[in-house]
């Protein structure tokens, strides 16, 4: 039967262009955003493991300045929760729209920063403190940037492409992290004086290009129908963040979950495992072959990303979403085994797959799943805190503990093939957690994880969790 509640479906393109343009305004300010975020975090992160370690931190003991250069990637995910409850309350209360433009001018002007900062040589330890302190702004603006993206994008697109519309978004984290790949390999060919002297700062600096892009379009954004939906109805939550840790704390758990094997995943793939790549060879790799693993991977992911979203659309956002877990678990001991190897060709392979395939198909359906979750009154916060405290538990964790890991087991394969396979099985048992959010109201003001609380003597409560109702 065809749906005809204004407030659950969206009229075709061709119905109506100004819903159209508007639809296409709200992706292409969600892509840019997304491929500014991440090309960021990319380049940080290929950064980190070959330029950051020599140049920000003393140089005694080599193996220990990569952990601490990990450490200052790892401070940027401890940022990230915090500017998701503080920008994620704004969002709840004011609207989408102008969030998303602060957020982008945070992010963005604290990554321009780093391509101007001095280095140890220069001026000591002021060098790693000024990039702890860039990096922690910049974590702080992403904190709600992609959560922001996912609403968005998930509040405009037509429920039954939701799944498909709210993915294209995501490309532009694809686009970025082959951007920040390409760029990269680019300058890792430029003599090594020349690199470490002037050649890293270029693709920072470069960065502001695009955060006046996707500042010119964001502003001509309109605040998406959802939002207004809850305005005219007088729902706006007075207390956001107290709605969010009571009653909507199970759909954050369960997002988390759902995000540890795709967060964590892909920054090992995409920093952890160069770095591991480098020790096998104690430090003989071919560092720019190695990035076209994370380009190759990155541009699978163009394609991967929206056909997942699509698939999601068809067969449910569990389904796809468990496929993806399943498959990074079983691809996780052959891919670090063969990295050992120490084969450049067979590695960028290694690396291309598990960010193409095996962590792509997880964030196909993730992108409209995640904003299925959680209630309008508190979506963007809920949303803010799943991707956020993940990021911190997953990728943040990854960094550093995978490079401590590399450090002191003399880059054994096995502990990060467990490390990896831990991560997988958590997000694969989150999903027979997580309801089957496909074509949910996003009007509804309450969760598709609905929390009841039963008295079980002597004030103890059991905790039951119940799938909503899936919208028509």
């Amino acid at each position: 039967m065809a749906m005809t509640d204004p407030r659950t479906t969206r009229p075709a393109a061709t119905e109506d262009p100004e819903y159209a343009a508007n639809l296409r305004r709200a992706t292409l300010a969600s892509s840019i955003g997304s491929a500014l975020e991440y090309f960021d975090f990319a380049l940080y992160g290929l950064s980190t493991a070959l330029i950051f370690n020599v140049l920000f931190f003393p140089q005694d003991d080599p193996a220990m300045a990569t952990v601490a250069a990990f450490a200052t990637f790892g401070v940027g995910f401890l940022a990230r929760p915090f500017g998701g409850l503080f920008f994620g309350v704004l969002g709840d209360r004011l609207g989408r729209k102008w969030v998303l433009v602060a957020t982008i001018l945070l992010m963005g002007g604290a990554s321009t920063a780093i391509g101007l900062l001095p280095t140890y040589e220069a001026i000591g330890l002021w060098a790693p403190i000024l990039l702890v302190l860039m990096r922690l702004l910049q974590g702080f603006g992403a904190g709600a940037e992609q959560a922001g993206a996912t609403v968005l994008m998930a509040e405009y697109a037509p429920v039954r492409r939701r799944g498909f519309f709210a993915a294209l978004p995501f490309i532009g984290i694809q686009a970025g992290t082959l951007l920040a790949a390409l760029v990269f390999s680019f300058i890792s060919l430029l003599p090594t004086d020349a690199l470490m002297s002037w050649g890293w700062r270029v693709p920072f600096l470069a960065s502001f290009a695009l955060i006046l892009l996707a500042l010119f379009i964001r502003m001509r954004l309109r605040e998406t129908p959802t939002f207004i939906e809850l305005e005219k109805h007088e729902q706006i939550a007075e207390r956001p963040v107290r709605d969010i840790f009571t009653h909507g704390l199970p759909g954050v758990i369960v997002g988390i979950g759902l995000r540890m094997a795709e967060n964590g995943g892909s920054y090992m793939f995409q920093t952890l495992g160069l770095a591991f790549f480098v020790a096998i060879l104690d430090g003989a790799a071919d560092k720019s072959l190695l990035t076209w693993g994370v380009t190759i991977g990155s541009l699978i992911g163009v394609f991967s990303v929206p056909l997942a979203g699509h698939l999601s659309d068809r067969l449910g956002r569990r389904t796809v979403y468990r496929f993806g877990a399943v498959f990074m678990l079983i691809y996780t001991f052959p891919a670090w085994w063969m990295l050992s190897l120490g084969n450049h060709a067979l590695a960028v392979g290694v690396i291309a797959i598990g960010i193409g395939v095996a962590v792509c198909t997880m964030l196909g359906p993730q992108c409209a799943m995640l904003p299925e979750l959680f209630g309008n009154r508190h979506r963007y916060l809920g949303v803010a805190m799943a991707r956020e405290i993940s990021a911190v538990l997953a990728g943040g964790l990854a960094g550093v503990l995978g490079a401590y890991l590399i450090a002191v087991s003399d880059a054994n394969w096995i502990l990060l093939a467990t490390y990896m396979a831990v991560l997988a099985l958590i997000t694969t048992a989150s999903t027979f957690l997580a309801p089957e959010t496909l074509r949910r109201d996003l009007t509804r003001v309450d969760d598709a994880i609905k929390v009841s609380r039963a008295e079980a003597g002597d004030d103890v409560y059991a905790t039951t969790v119940s799938i909503a109702a899936v919208g028509r």
